[in-house]
């Protein structure tokens, strides 16, 4: 909704699916990163000691970075 336009700011997004500007930025933040980490996460193949506070951290542009830092350098 943010990226066609149909809503002009994340104040509007949050208001409009019922949630505050500052946890939905927080939920936005998990689209930078790397798809198969998003699908491992989903489907329970994180790496053991993996937290929801690591990923709420800073999190790297480059996705190879991400899978280093975060433990999927393996997979």
């Amino acid at each position: 909704m943010l990226d066609s336009g149909e809503v002009a700011s994340l104040s509007e997004l949050a208001n409009l699916v019922g949630t505050d500007k500052s946890c939905l930025g927080k939920i936005l933040r998990f689209t930078l990163l790397a798809p198969d980490i998003v699908e491992a996460i989903l489907n329970g193949r994180e790496p053991e000691g993996l937290s929801m506070t690591q990923l709420l951290g800073s999190i790297p542009a480059m996705w190879e970075e991400q899978r280093r830092l975060f433990g999927f350098a393996q997979q």
